[in-house]
Formats: structure tokens, C-alpha cells, sequence
């Protein structure tokens, strides 16, 4: 019974006593008469009978009609009744019916009873005050649209490791006939949007044994050792259905390391870190249990969870290289209209450093672009849209830029280009567009052939090039500079921080590494860094790093003067165009001919 069919019995209740309290079992209402119009008829003898009960009167007159009335104490009454020859009868005074006295007395309880259970129930996770210290691990037995590894693609080398997991489940003697155990515990580490939940939801739809799937912030409550008691009864219903599969995702919400905050180290999270630490690897084991955890953040976790005999085996979920990419892609496809022609590994190789969940969102912005221009299907440039919004933000069209603007924005992404199209190390060109876009008020983006693991020393200087090739071009066509150079210097300047502290890519610094201090940069300032840099080898760093970016700077300005008209022919192109691809870059500078080549 829910809480308001409660409040309303009770309700319902105290109408009915009401109602029977109230209720005569009279066949004709009797008439009200005056106390005075009564002893008036008893002197006519027009009483036959009377009913005293206390001051209250009720009789019969001799034509037959019922009375009643209200008297006060009266010595001589009896004996003019018992003149006037009346049929008298006497009756204690009409007490209170015992079950209205009950419900007067616990009918108020009752009702707030009613209203509190109502009350609670409609506040947020208190409507299981008694089963507060239960576990909230969904569990999944059969799951009618589930997901299997076919579904997961880009994590090859997880996608073993775990399949290896499954296999066990499925058919233990097949490693145990060899003395082998399977590990207990599998964490998987990656950065967000990687796939490590639905690496595990692929786990549930291949093993066929109980899944339970819990957060790590499901354990931890404001009351000390709930979250303990909620660790104990996950592992009791794991042990009652084993062998399973325990799932914990964002582990990091109760497997911090302990004594890192404050308090004396009995906190509910600590309490909670333990129970688990006992569970997976406590006197009565864990035998048939494999729990796999999930996390982004496997550098606060304690050290205890991370030993051997617990989470014995990481598997590193990294965001995925360019054929991955490309499965991925494919995967997402499935469930959208793509067009036959539409090559995905063009976007494949234009979306480094993506996520598996920034695919899949790439993957539904370009289907809903197709939707709202009515396309039968999904085509290349709608991804290539859905790309760049996804890296950059939405077009802004409705920006109106000044005429001054429009055209130091054209040399500008100009001048980026040009310094790629001619420096062999940059990566090759894919887009120009002067429409405004997030921030940018316009991009030049690229289209790397292969993911690059690592990066020499010419290819970095190429890079900052082609970054400072913005601001080369403004200086020498419009003769000033622009605010819009803010990122590019930003860009070209880290780089070159990277290379001279980092990879020891100085000719005088030559191999050295200096720690990034806290305050973010390389020169540790702040003097809180492990090893922080003293003031002759920061001098010697700001040398090194002005000369990388002069080198740089000096390399596109050379390029941009050489080639003065083509940036003069790209820039028009670009205000005429707005956007152009690299075969319109190659047929303006190259021909027709040579640009199909």
C-alpha cells in the first residue's frame, strides 16, 4: 500500500464513524417542543409516554405523535407523570460510542503517520529509510538489445584482454587445467569518452553469467558506514550468484588515496575503500567474482587496490589511432543513412586526439545537419561540418565583419597556408575558411596522412611556422598586426617551451629537462617545483625559446616574400570563396592539370 492510499483510508475512516456515530434508526423524525409546551400537554393528558435520559425527553403524545425536548432537574415531574397515569421508562445518559472515543484519541497520530510516510516518500532516496545500507548495483541477466564486442571498436588490444576474462567465465577449465587463475580485478584506465563503460557493457552482453553495474558515488552516503554495508551486500549477492562479473564505474569516487584529505582517516570513503579492499581479497576471498573498475584517474587511487591479488590487471582504454578512428566511425555509421561514396577515412584522418564518444557525437551532428536540409542521406560534407563544430563550435554567419576585417582575416588564414603548402614537414592543408567559427574569425585546417606517435626536431619548427605565418602575413601585406594572432603565438610559444625544457631540443641548453612549476609554465617561478630552475638557466630558456620562435617567424616571412603574389591570388580566392579546399589551392597556384594529379 502506498502512501496515498494510506492517508486516504484514513480519511474515509473517521467519515464513516461519523457517520454511524450520527446516524438514527428513526422511522419518522421526532418533533422538537418547548420544555414548558411540554408540561402543558402533561397537564391535558395528552402524554401517553415519556423516555427521561438525564435533561433530554422524548415521548409519544395520545394522537401518536413522537416529541422530544430539553428539560432541567425537576423534583415533581415523576409524580405529575405518574398522575397523569404516563408510562414512564428511565435511561443513563447517552454516553460517547467507544470506537469514537478510539479514533478521537489515535485518529490525529494516525493521521500524521499518514502525512509523514507521504511526506518521505516523495523526497529523494528516502523511501528506503530501512534498506539504506542495501546495495544499488543494477544487475543484468538478459539484456534485450545488448551490446557485444562486435559493437565496440578502436580498443583491439582491450577488447582481447577482456574477451580473455569472458572465456574464463564461460569455461574455467580451460585455464585452470593448467594451474592458471584468472585475475580478480581488471581496471581500466583512459581518458574520458574513450569506450571503458561500454567496454563493459560489451562484458555483460558476451558472458553470459550475472552482471551487477554500480558507480563508485553509489556507495558513499552522508552516514558513516553505509556505504561499508552497501560494499559487504554487493559481494554477499555476488557470492550467491557466482561466478559474475562486478562492475564499478568511476572507482575513484571511493578509491582515493588514503589520508590525502583531511580528517583522522575514518571518514565514510575510508571506511568504504576498506570493506572493498577486504571483499576483493579478504580472508573468504573472492572465488567466482571478477570485478572490472573504470577510471580516468588512476593516479589518486590507493595503492592497496592496485596490487596484485585485487586489480591485478590494467587494461589502458587510449583514445584510438586513425584506424580506429575509421571503425569507429563505421560502428556509428551503421545506425545513420550514409552515403555509399562518403569516404570515412577522410574524416578519420582529420579528427586526431578524438574520442570515441566525440565520434559518435560527430557521427549525429552530421545525420541532424542531413535532416534539416532535407538530404535523402548523410554525405562527407555534412561529417566535415559536423567535424569542425564539434572542434571549433558552430558557424557564425550572423557575425557581420567590417570590410578591413574580412580582408586581414583572408591574408591572414593565407598566409598559414601558404607557408604549409611550401614547408615539406607541415602537415597538408584540407580547408580554408574565412567564416567566423567559436573564437576564430576564421581556420586553416589539416589533414595528416598517419597519427604521429613522435615528432622531430624540423617537423616541430615546420609547425610553428605555418602558426606564425598568420601574423608574416599581416606585416607584410597590411603592414600592422592583428589581435588575431593571439592563438597562433600561444601555440608557437609552447611548442617552443616543449622543445628546449621538455625534449632537450636546445644547441646550448642541449639535453637538459626542466620540471613545469606550478604555475603552469616551464621556468618554475613559483619556486614550489620539485626542482626548481635557477635564474642563469631561465635566462638561458627565454634565449633559447625567442630564438626557436625568430626562427620560425623568419622561415615564414621568407616563404610569403617568395611567393608574395600567390598570397595576393589565395587571399581574393578567400574573400570571394569564403571557404576553399586544397584542390582549389592547388589548381590556383599549379593549374587544372596538375591539380588532379
Amino acid at each position: 500500500m502506498n502512501s496515498r492510499s494510506l492517508l486516504t483510508g484514513l480519511v474515509l475512516l473517521v467519515l464513516f464513524f461519523t457517520l454511524i456515530n450520527n446516524f438514527k434508526w428513526e422511522t419518522a423524525p421526532a418533533i422538537e417542543i418547548g420544555y414548558s409546551d411540554f408540561l402543558q400537554n402533561l397537564d391535558r393528558g395528552q402524554i401517553a409516554s415519556v423516555v427521561i435520559s438525564g435533561n433530554n425527553i422524548k415521548g409519544v403524545t395520545t394522537s401518536g405523535k413522537e416529541f422530544k425536548t430539553t428539560g432541567t432537574y425537576d423534583p415533581a415531574l415523576i409524580d405529575n407523570l405518574r398522575s397523569k397515569r404516563v408510562r414512564i421508562k428511565i435511561e443513563d445518559e447517552e454516553d460517547t460510542p467507544w470506537y469514537w472515543i478510539l479514533l478521537l484519541q489515535w485518529g490525529p497520530l494516525l493521521l500524521l503517520i499518514g502525512v509523514w510516510i507521504f511526506m518521505m516518500r516523495k523526497m529523494p532516496g528516502s523511501g528506503k529509510i530501512m534498506s539504506i545500507g542495501k546495495s544499488k548495483a543494477r544487475k543484468y541477466e538478459d539484456l534485450g538489445s545488448k551490446i557485444t564486442f562486435s559493437d565496440v571498436a578502436g580498443v583491439e588490444e582491450a577488447k582481447e584482454e577482456l574477451a580473455e576474462i569472458v572465456d574464463f567465465l564461460r569455461d574455467p577449465g580451460k585455464f585452470q587445467k593448467l594451474g592458471g587463475k584468472i585475475p580478480r580485478g581488471v581496471l581500466m584506465v583512459g581518458p574520458p569518452g574513450t569506450g571503458k563503460t561500454l567496454l563493459a557493457k560489451a562484458v555483460a552482453g558476451e558472458a553470459g553469467v550475472q552482471f551487477f553495474s554500480i558507480s563508485g558515488s553509489d556507495f558513499v552516503e552522508m552516514f558513516v558506514g553505509v556505504g561499508a554495508s552497501r560494499v559487504r551486500d554487493l559481494f554477499e549477492e555476488g557470492h550467491k550468484n557466482s561466478p559474475c562479473i562486478i562492475f564499478i564505474d568511476e572507482i575513484d569516487a571511493v578509491g582515493r588515496h588514503r589520508g590525502a584529505g583531511l580528517g583522522s582517516g575514518h571518514d565514510e570513503r575510508e571506511q568504504t575503500l576498506n570493506a572493498l579492499l577486504v571483499e576483493m581479497d579478504g580472508f573468504d576471498g573472492s572465488e567466482g567474482i571478477i570485478t572490472i573498475a573504470a577510471t580516468n584517474r588512476v593516479d589518486i587511487l590507493d595503492p592497496a587496490l592496485l596490487r596484485p591479488g585485487r586489480f591485478d590487471r590494467q587494461v589502458h582504454v587510449g583514445l584510438p589511432d586513425i584506424n580506429g578512428r575509421k571503425k569507429i566511425l563505421e560502428v556509428h555509421s551503421k545506425k545513420i543513412q550514409l552515403s555509399p561514396d562518403t569516404d570515412l577515412t577522410v574524416i578519420a584522418r582529420g579528427t586526431p586526439g578524438f574520442s570515441g564518444a566525440d565520434l559518435a557525437n560527430l557521427v549525429n551532428e552530421s545525420a541532424l545537419r542531413a535532416a534539416r536540409l532535407n538530404k535523402p542521406a548523410v554525405m562527407l560534407e555534412d561529417m566535415e561540418w559536423a567535424r569542425d563544430k564539434v572542434m571549433m563550435g558552430s558557424e557564425r554567419k550572423s557575425m557581420i565583419m567590417q570590410e578591413d576585417e574580412k580582408r586581414a582575416t583572408a591574408f591572414h588564414e593565407a598566409g598559414h597556408a601558404l607557408v604549409a603548402y611550401y614547408l615539406d614537414k607541415a602537415d597538408p592543408i584540407h580547408k580554408i575558411t574565412i567564416i567566423p567559427r567559436g573564437q576564430a574569425l576564421g581556420l586553416t585546417s589539416f589533414l595528416p596522412e598517419t597519427d604521429k606517435l613522435s615528432m622531430e626536431k624540423e617537423a616541430l619548427i615546420a609547425k610553428m611556422a605555418v602558426a606564425m605565418g598568420g601574423r608574416a602575413a599581416e606585416e607584410l601585406v597590411l603592414k600592422d598586426f592583428s589581435t588575431g594572432v593571439e592563438g597562433d603565438l600561444k601555440s608557437a610559444t609552447n611548442i617552443a617551451y616543449q622543445m628546449v625544457c621538455k625534449w632537450g631540443m636546445s644547441e646550448n641548453l642541449g639535453a637538459l629537462s626542466i620540471p613545469q612549476g606550478d604555475s603552469g609554465n616551464y621556468l618554475a617561478m613559483d619556486y614550489n617545483a620539485e626542482d626548481p630552475a635557477s635564474e642563469e638557466t631561465m635566462q638561458k630558456v627565454e634565449h633559447e625559446v625567442l630564438h626557436l620562435i625568430e626562427k620560425s617567424y623568419s622561415s615564414a616571412r621568407r616563404i610569403l616574400s617568395e611567393h608574395a603574389e600567390q598570397l595576393e591570388k589565395l587571399a581574393n580566392l578567400l574573400l570571394e570563396k569564403e571557404t576553399i579546399s586544397l584542390d582549389q589551392v592547388k589548381e590556383l597556384f599549379e593549374g587544372p592539370a596538375l591539380a588532379t594529379d
